[in-house]
């Protein structure tokens, strides 16, 4: 455990090639979320979909990569690049946000974001909110400065689960094909239980269920298998580039129609099929660089808002909560442009004052000094949301009513 944030070794797969119309896809992906939340576009939400499918393919590639340098997945490596990678901009902004609504938003926010912050941390946060029977479509609103974060809690327990599978099915010869077989089958395993556990007037149990969201996060690991993406490309020949177009606009056609809770083809199939179009694009712009859309995505103000995306989704919920139109005063498509250019400018500084010295130049991140440095920021963590009074609830008068 020593070497949970170790250094990278000569054991760890090579590097793929840079592919900039995948971090133009990140940047397409925000840029919904950033306009769903700001009352802009309906069906903006789907772009944490594109978010799940990108995470599932980059880190099967990256892991099918090492199986094919070295025979075997390190766990304690992975684990500690995602740390590395996560934690910091995360434990951030967790500490940052709480400390301004403590000192500065109404009590109701303040006890929700003391009570919602472990759970945050613990990247449990959707089960957090399902246990409570909180409606993500009627009450995501200013009581909650994390509910964003259920999506972060969904990754992260991906992240700790399917790489065992991997190692698992490493262990055979025919790696790759045990992959696509296994994320395949649950992949339609998590289909089947949104169209069971589905509540045509609240989908919330479905649509933040860590079960029933998994097919997105598979279907990009289905897509990551060398043996996938050659069989598509004899499959598709000389018609990938319209392919790509197709998928593109499909996306985009999804977007536009797409309402959270009066849309219920989403749940019973809909979702599943703008992850398996999410995937097709990922690996036609992976394949195709060179293409027109691949290009188009690789535009670089897309390509630079997709850089920055992670801390971009983590730091616009709160800044939408905290400078709400009642706040400020603002409307509209200036109240859109304001908190887009905080939460901008936030994101800006965080990757470039916390998560790239750490990711990439902190010695002390690594090795034993990198395990102790992790469990002080998590026991930090913790104290604080046992530390910090929350406010008293209110006192209701029972002998009025």
């Amino acid at each position: 455990m020593a070497e949970l944030l170790t250094a990278p070794s000569t054991r760890e797969p090579a590097r793929s090639r840079y592919l900039p119309a995948l971090d133009g896809l990140r940047g397409v992906a925000i840029a919904g979320v950033l306009l769903f939340h700001t009352g802009n576009l309906p069906g903006g939400f789907l772009g944490v979909d594109l978010f799940f499918v990108l995470s599932g393919y980059l880190i099967t590639d990256l892991m099918l990569r090492e199986v094919a340098a070295t025979g075997r997945v390190s766990l304690v490596h992975f684990w500690g690049r995602r740390i590395r990678r996560l934690l910091p901009a995360l434990a951030t902004m967790l500490a940052v946000v709480t400390a301004v609504v403590w000192s500065l938003a109404p009590p109701d926010l303040v006890r929700t974001a003391l009570a919602d912050g472990p759970w945050a941390q613990a990247n449990l946060y959707n089960w957090h909110l399902l246990a409570e029977s909180a409606s993500y479509w009627d009450r995501f609103g200013t009581e909650r400065v994390f509910e964003h974060l259920w999506s972060i809690a969904v990754e992260e327990q991906f992240y700790v689960v399917w790489p065992l599978v991997v190692l698992v099915l490493a262990r055979s010869a025919r790696a790759g094909r045990n992959v696509a077989i296994a994320a395949g089958l649950i992949s339609l395993a998590s289909l089947a239980l949104v169209v069971v556990l589905v509540d045509a007037g609240d989908p919330t149990r479905v649509y933040i269920g860590t079960d029933t969201r998994a097919f997105s996060l598979l279907l990009g690991a289905f897509a990551a298998v060398p043996e996938v993406r050659e069989r598509l490309r004899q499959i598709v020949g000389r018609h990938a580039g319209s392919l790509t177009v197709f998928s593109a606009f499909g996306i985009g056609a999804i977007w536009l129609i797409a309402d959270g809770v009066d849309s219920p083809w989403l749940y019973s199939g809909g979702l599943f099929a703008h992850s398996l179009l999410s995937a097709l694009l990922i690996v036609l712009c992976a394949e195709r660089p060179d293409a027109l859309v691949s290009k188009v995505f690789a535009w670089r103000p897309l390509r630079g808002l997709g850089l920055v995306s992670y801390s971009l989704y983590l730091w616009h919920w709160p800044v939408i909560v905290m400078l709400s139109p009642q706040v400020t005063g603002l409307g509209g498509w200036p109240w859109t442009a304001l908190v887009l250019a905080v939460s901008l400018a936030l994101a800006v500084l965080s990757k470039h004052l916390v998560e790239d010295p750490i990711r990439y130049r902190a010695q002390w991140a690594r090795g034993r000094r990198g395990l102790i440095a992790f469990a002080a920021v998590m026991i930090l963590l913790a104290a604080m949301w046992a530390l910090l009074p929350a406010p008293a609830p209110p006192v209701i008068d029972v002998g009025v009513l």
